[in-house]
């Protein structure tokens, strides 16, 4: 399949670059980047250069004219609803890793993005691309709207226990910890070394967009507080919600992890707290989870790497779906020790 990568130069669009390398289906004939355009993407991303030698970054325009059977698209917030409609047009399957068309209400986007939605007559059709939530929907689907890391890891950790009703679905607290690749390239000062180094600090109180994302998929309401820490990559979720059963256990509760989860491969159910660096270089999502007798909460948690099951690595899981292959091909399948 010839593939076209638009947005190839952020840490998203590079991990793309990199997982299409080794998956055999795939071949990478176009990747666009309009701040680096003309320069070769072993320039831009020298990790990059033993699988690009020569690849030059082409711009988005370019796009127009590509032979391409499938495009993904790695572009702010924004962006992808001014190309996918023209691409649909002309039969390209379209796999989207930005926000515009997770949300199926266009209300919501225009509350949580602050912009009215361009193509709104997409979002009916887009595809939610968390396979292990969406497998069935995803067969033969041709819009693919990548879910964001934030709500992977949450959905993923929680979605078990509403979906039986095993939680109350109101008054959940979601705390994740990410590391700064999740807030992509653009530098700010709260970005900078001499910031971040050895400190942690909470952004996006109250309003961080991924709540309205997490609501919409595990039908619930709840209290999301986001942290920075000082790592280059992986994500750590702690969330926290009542349970509707007194009898209810912690041995209940991975027992329930494990069957909700027997028949996915990217979900690792472990008994005891994953960890931050686990996953890391990995397609997996590690989960588990404790009731507590006491006071009657469960703490749900659950890590995974925010560029690959939190972006391209779901990806490319969730285009295998789509289009009938093994959902791991081509993805790592094992994080990096130490």
């Amino acid at each position: 399949m010839r593939v076209g990568i638009i947005g190839a130069t952020g840490y998203a669009g590079l991990e793309v670059l990199r997982l299409c390398a080794s998956h055999d289906d795939l071949d990478v004939v176009i990747a666009t980047g309009d701040s680096n355009a003309g320069r070769r993407v072993a320039e831009h991303a020298p990790a990059l250069a033993g699988l690009y030698p020569l690849m030059i970054y082409a711009p988005t325009g370019d796009i127009a004219g590509a032979d391409i059977d499938v495009a993904f698209l790695a572009l702010p917030h924004g962006h992808s609803q001014k190309l996918v409609p023209s691409l649909l047009e002309r039969g390209i399957q379209v796999v989207d890793l930005g926000a515009d068309f997770r949300l199926k209400d266009p209300q919501h986007y225009a509350d949580w993005y602050g912009d009215v939605h361009t193509a709104p007559q997409l979002l009916a059709h887009s595809v939610y691309g968390l396979v292990e939530r969406h497998r069935t929907q995803l067969v033969g689907a041709t819009l693919i709207a990548v879910p964001g890391c934030y709500p992977t890891a949450s959905s993923l950790a929680l979605g078990p226990f509403l979906d039986q009703g095993l939680i109350a679905n109101t008054d959940i607290i979601v705390n994740a910890l990410s590391g700064a690749s999740g807030a992509g390239r653009a530098t700010s000062d709260r970005l900078h070394f001499s910031r971040l180094a050895g400190n942690a600090e909470a952004y996006g109180l109250l309003n961080h967009r991924h709540t309205i994302e997490m609501q919409q998929e595990i039908s619930a309401q709840l209290l999301f507080t986001p942290h920075l820490v000082p790592t280059s990559r992986g994500m750590l979720v702690s969330a926290y919600a009542k349970v509707t059963r007194s009898d209810f256990t912690t041995d209940d509760a991975l027992a329930h992890l494990r069957s909700t989860y027997v028949n996915d491969p990217c979900v690792v159910v472990i008994d005891e707290p994953p960890t931050l660096k686990d996953p890391v270089g990995s397609n997996l999502c590690f989960v588990s989870a404790r009731v507590d007798p006491r006071t009657g909460w469960l703490v749900a948690m659950s890590s995974l790497d925010n560029l690959i099951k939190g972006a391209a690595g779901q990806a490319l899981q969730a285009w295998n779906v789509a289009t009938g292959r093994d959902e791991t091909m081509g993805l790592p399948m094992s994080g990096v020790t130490p």
